[in-house]
């Protein structure tokens, strides 16, 4: 058994303060410098409450949160705003202890409701949108939500489904979200209401939505948010002059914590879409808030990479026999970071990637690219970072060092194998499933450890890195652990592979493959144009080519992995995969 333990520092009433300088010119011998200065907040108490009332009175007039394009709330301008959301609530009969559960799109009502309803000691249930009707309503039925706060879109969802919802409901879009610049407003009506909120009180109940299809309410403390946050804080820290642009469902701990609470910590703004985050517009969005930082899943860098990069850099016979070298390979990397840089808005200090595993070829792409990626490692149970760190820092393919503070083990299945379990003990781990106890039992040791699910492994620098989850391992016909993620991270280094998903059926070892059926009909085109080419090379059709790639990748990958994870067949996926929230494949869909 392997333990890394990091010492406890429960310090209070504490700030950073961090001074970066950046040499930007050299002229006639004189260098000019920038400087920046980070603060973190000053609390007392790890409550949201705390944390709401303490960044209204240190960063008042600095802009908080907004909708691309549209009036911002400034940190001092949210405290109406949430006392008004309070007041309705506690019209509604709504006290310290009572469920309220959330659903609708980011957008800065979402923000203030939230913040609302945990202020008041009273626990916030976010509920993912992309959740289907009977879903919602297990979680709305289990979690036993006394109001319901939703936008028009959704509720109008759940009506026309005939749910049974909670008798009480507030609608986003009618949330006023500048009461307090009429002139109107009495001194007293410009604080939060009173209420007791202790660092060990319930903050949220988040009913996940896993690749195993089982939804589980993950009670977390405030305690359990603002320490998370606080340590993302160390990995990154953020100030007033700094700009997130929010593209993940806030309803997800990773966004929520480290999207939302992170940024209050240090007085940054956030922006939200009013659209989906698709192409055409984040790609306009990014060039107009121009954001420092932003939180991401492997998908949207790898679509990126393999959609629009690899393409770009390929292009022609040329270009691909350039990008077959090592040397080249490098240059046209760091030229296309340059482009990608601008693309994101030309400002981007932290681009921080989570929810799953990135790819290796992708994350080598980033390195050589010169992208300021960071990578993190967590689950919703541990609210949710566990380890962390800035990409070019940190091992290749690891996801850096624990966060201060917490302990993690790995309970080795095989003495001496260096690989296992890893098991979390910190301020950031759950309080157990919400009204399930026998589920709460089986993650959760008498001596405060959770076991994770995952299996990973530490490297001499003291780097986390995962190696997939327990669940997902498959059982070869030799009787040896075959990790699918390992195999698909070979099958998605290959040309034109966007997805794949590694299964066992009938006692075969399968790949189902998702391709890049655009590029691979514009090369078609070529061959077929290429005179040069003889019929046997020009492949008639699509299908035809697709048949021929297929056999190349079974040939590919088999060539690239251990004798007992070699795959019996490849199989053409048409449409991508279904995806949890965080963008990771449902995998009980296909197995």
């Amino acid at each position: 058994m392997k333990k890394v333990c990091s010492r406890e520092l429960r310090g209070r009433a504490k700030f950073y303060l961090t001074i970066t300088y950046f040499i930007i010119e050299k002229k006639s011998r004189i260098f000019v410098f920038y400087s920046t200065t980070t603060i973190m907040l000053k609390i007392n108490k790890y409550t949201l409450r705390e944390l709401v009332v303490e960044s209204a009175t240190q960063f008042g007039p600095h802009l908080f949160v907004s909708l691309i394009r549209e009036k911002p709330i400034s940190y001092s301008g949210m405290i109406p705003v949430i006392r008004h959301l309070q007041e309705d609530l506690l019209r509604m009969g709504v006290k310290k202890g009572d469920r309220v559960a959330l659903l609708g799109p980011n957008m800065p009502q979402w923000a203030m409701a939230y913040l609302a309803v945990v202020s008041m000691g009273a626990v916030v249930v976010p509920v993912m949108p992309e959740f289907t009707p009977g879903e919602i309503g297990q979680v709305l039925d289990h979690s036993e939500s006394n109001v319901l706060i939703a936008s028009r879109k959704q509720l109008d969802r759940l009506v026309a489904n005939g749910l049974s919802l909670p008798e009480h409901r507030l609608l986003l879009e009618e949330v006023d979200t500048a009461p307090g610049i009429k002139g109107k407003e009495k001194p007293e009506n410009l604080a939060l209401l009173p209420a007791e909120v202790e660092e060990d009180d319930l903050a949220a109940v988040i009913y996940t939505s896993g690749t195993t299809g089982n939804s589980k309410g993950v009670m977390l403390t405030h305690r359990n948010i603002v320490f998370d946050a606080i340590r993302g804080y160390d990995i990154q820290p953020v100030g007033t002059e700094d700009t997130f642009l929010s593209i993940l469902p806030l309803a997800h701990t990773y966004e929520n914590t480290l999207g939302l609470i992170l940024p209050i910590l240090g007085g940054a703004r956030i922006y939200y879409l009013d659209k989906p985050p698709t192409a055409s517009v984040l790609v306009p969005a990014m060039k107009a808030v121009k954001p420092t930082c932003m939180l991401s899943v492997p998908l949207v860098i790898e679509k990126i990479y393999r959609n629009s990069v690899v393409p770009s850099l390929t292009k022609n016979a040329f270009m691909r026999a350039l990008y077959q070298t090592t040397f080249f390979r490098k240059i046209l990397h760091y030229l296309a970071g340059k482009k990608l840089y601008k693309t994101f808005g030309g400002k981007l200090v932290f681009f921080g990637i989570g929810g799953s595993k990135l790819d290796g070829t992708v994350e080598r792409f980033l390195r050589e690219a010169r992208f300021p990626y960071a990578i993190g490692y967590g689950l919703t149970e541990t609210s949710p970072l566990v380890a962390g760190g800035i990409g070019r820092k940190i091992a290749w393919q690891s996801t850096g060092p624990v966060i201060r503070d917490v302990e993690v083990k790995l309970e080795e299945s095989q003495p001496g194998s260096g690989q296992g379990e890893i098991l979390v003990r910190g301020d950031n781990v759950m309080k157990g499933y919400y009204r399930r106890p026998d589920l709460t039992k089986q993650v959760m040791t008498s001596d405060g450890w959770f076991r994770t699910g995952d299996l990973g492994l530490f490297d001499r620098k003291g780097n986390l890195h995962i190696n997939g989850r327990i669940k997902n391992m498959i059982l070869g016909a030799n009787g040896k652990n075959i990790m699918p993620e390992d195999i698909e991270s070979v099958i998605n280094s290959y040309k034109n592979v966007l997805e794949s998903l590694v299964i066992k059926q009938k006692g075969k070892l399968v790949a189902l493959v998702h391709l890049n059926r655009e590029e691979i009909e514009k090369r078609v085109q070529e061959l077929l144009a290429d005179a040069r080419q003889s019929r046997k090379e020009a492949y008639r059709s699509v299908e035809e080519y697709i048949d021929y790639h297929l056999n190349e990748l079974h040939k590919y990958v088999n060539a690239r992995v251990n004798k007992f994870s070699r795959l019996q067949m490849v199989v053409y996926h048409p449409q991508p995969f279904e995806k949890t929230a965080t963008h990771k494949i449902k995998r009980y869909l296909y197995s």
